[in-house]
């Protein structure tokens, strides 16, 4: 005779992941980067890097995600070609205390269509709304709905001089704006690149992803990104910055050293 079997256990029904309260009641979102950190040598050619994230949104109202990366700000000094007497001369240098080595806005859409003029001028969003440290600013006034605009001693020429600096850093590809720029990829999840150009400056970028929903910042996520050098380069780099008077005098006498080396090699006999 056979033995009946004995009858299979229960099935264990695995219970449902539980859900986050801030994903179920409150609109955000998160995201992140697939490289938070870039290492220049003298191959480097540029990188191109992809933030992606998610967007929850328990409402049916629809959203917008704009992606700002801002660069380390640095000095910019600026001259004119100014005609007088029939010769063109520069005029006198302004210097803007600081302005970022890198700014990029990828969105959804234009950012006009997301979010009004006072909103993206309080935030800082997009080029046109950039904060450059003006020359000597003298005092601050309240401008379209906005406190602390920075009044300048250029007059109404500050603004010339400040599209100066956003045409030089776009020519370089420094500046960037993709109204295009991020992608949904799926429901809630979006992508967007950001591309960094081989004379990027290196020290630390810090991006703002941004999540609007009726023309209003609704959540925003803070990312860092550091582009620094390796190798050689950087150990030139911190010896020049550690030890200038060091680095200068080693450099004058290499200089002495190779013109010497020419003037054996190549003197007539």
């Amino acid at each position: 005779m056979i033995a009946a079997l004995p009858p299979p256990p229960p099935a264990v029904v695995a219970p449902a992941p539980e859900r986050s309260a801030a994903t179920t009641g409150q609109v955000r979102v998160a995201a992140a980067m697939t490289d938070a950190r870039v290492m220049v040598d003298s191959s480097f050619r540029g990188a191109s890097i992809v933030l992606y994230g998610a967007v929850f949104n328990p409402t049916d109202v629809p959203t917008d995600v704009v992606v700002v990366v801002r660069g380390p700000d640095s000095p910019v000094r600026l001259v004119k070609k100014t005609r007088n007497m029939g010769i063109w001369l520069n005029s006198r240098p302004v210097l803007f205390e600081g302005a970022p080595g890198f700014y990029m806005t990828a969105s959804t859409r234009p950012l006009g269509d997301i979010a009004d003029f006072g909103q993206l001028r309080r935030l800082g969003v997009g080029v046109d709304h950039l904060r450059i440290n003006a020359p000597e600013e003298s005092r601050t006034v309240t401008r379209y709905g906005v406190r602390d605009v920075v009044v300048s001693r250029l007059g109404e020429d500050y603004l010339d001089w400040r599209r100066a600096v956003i045409r030089l850093r776009e020519a370089a590809a420094l500046y960037d704006t993709d109204p295009d720029g991020v992608d949904f990829v799926d429901r809630g999840l979006f992508r967007a690149e950001i591309e960094l150009p081989a004379v990027a400056p290196t020290g630390q970028y810090f991006a703002e992803v941004w999540l609007f929903q009726e023309g209003e910042p609704v959540s925003v996520s803070n990312l860092t990104l550091t582009v620094e050098k390796v190798g050689f380069e950087r150990d030139i780099f911190e010896f020049a910055h550690n030890r200038p008077w060091t680095y200068g005098l080693l450099s004058v006498l290499l200089a002495a050293l190779t013109g010497w080396i020419a003037s054996r090699v190549f003197r007539r006999d």
